[in-house]
């Protein structure tokens, strides 16, 4: 059995950690209501942009001259794989599934005969990723030590993107984010950013004739579409960026909550084993002092 100083020192050592770790879980906890906040303020404008967009692209998606951001390259051979993680750890899976999920995605479609090349973004993906994946990665861009992340980063990760495209250097991009959906709940989902999946006509021709909305262009679908689409591509990335903010508050909050739990189980089985080991040694020691006057 470890002696009483050694008890007393883990005990002091455990309640530290439990400081901290409720610290953690009160500033992530503070950090995720206006993660949250922004998050599904941005959702509908994201979601009322791919409407639009199909709406405008139904008829020229297959033209010859269609923009390569909704067309692609025409070709389906090297696949660019875009996941978002966070910088930082003790968030309990957050990271690893978007990690599971790249490497899954990547070795199936290196088994279709496929061509993969990575762009991590954020630090704990681009580190799990150089395991196994290591000659796929072709770049990484991390936002460490920002205090929050703004439109502008989203613009620069789809600049980046759409140099890549003009290049020559991918013909399909697919995106792999965590999707928040509560603090105990994030789900790890793929999104296809170039060519994206447009439906085979747009939302609105399902509707009666009496109620479908009217379009006038001014100037033409191309114009219109070569002026959204590279801001569409930015929207996207920058929901991706909010859900993974969002996603990565709740689940360092969860897995703080966690620890603080386990520390205090912890503290109370080392008081415990601390009170019965004094007790035994305060026993010993009165039956010494009696055997000994006994034995006088």
């Amino acid at each position: 059995m470890p002696s009483l100083k050694a008890l007393r020192g883990r005990i002091a050592s455990v309640k530290s950690t439990q400081k901290i770790t409720s610290a953690m879980k009160m500033v992530a906890a503070s950090k995720l209501r206006r993660a949250q906040t922004q998050v599904e303020a941005a959702r509908p404008y994201a979601q009322r942009m791919e409407r639009m967009l199909a709406s405008l692209a139904v008829n020229i998606a297959g033209q010859p001259n269609a923009p390569k951001l909704l067309a692609g390259t025409g070709r389906d051979q090297v696949h660019l794989l875009v996941p978002v993680t966070g910088d930082r750890g003790l968030a309990g899976a957050f990271n690893s599934a978007v990690g599971r999920m790249t490497r899954t995605l990547a070795r199936r479609l290196e088994a279709e005969g496929k061509t993969v090349k990575i762009l991590a973004v954020g630090r704990k993906g681009r580190d799990m990723l150089r395991r196994d994946l290591a000659s796929r990665i072709i770049g990484d861009i991390s936002f460490a030590g920002r205090k929050s992340i703004g439109f502008a980063d989203a613009q620069e990760i789809a600049n980046r993107i759409t140099t890549m495209l003009d290049g020559g250097e991918f013909d399909v991009c697919t995106l792999v984010f965590n999707r928040f959906v509560s603090v105990i709940s994030q789900v790890p989902m793929e999104m296809r950013l170039i060519s994206p999946a447009l439906p085979a006509q747009a939302p609105e021709q399902d509707v009666e004739p009496s109620k479908r909305a009217m379009y006038e262009f001014e100037p033409d679908e191309e114009t219109i579409l070569a002026r959204l689409l590279p801001q569409n591509l930015a929207i996207q990335v920058y929901r991706a960026l909010l859900e993974n903010a969002a996603g990565f508050y709740g689940a360092q909050m969860s897995a703080m909550d966690n620890a603080t739990r386990n520390a205090g189980d912890m503290i109370k089985r080392l008081t415990l084993n601390y009170n019965r080991a004094r007790q035994a040694n305060i026993t010993r020691e009165l039956i010494e002092i009696i055997s000994g006057a006994e034995a006088l």
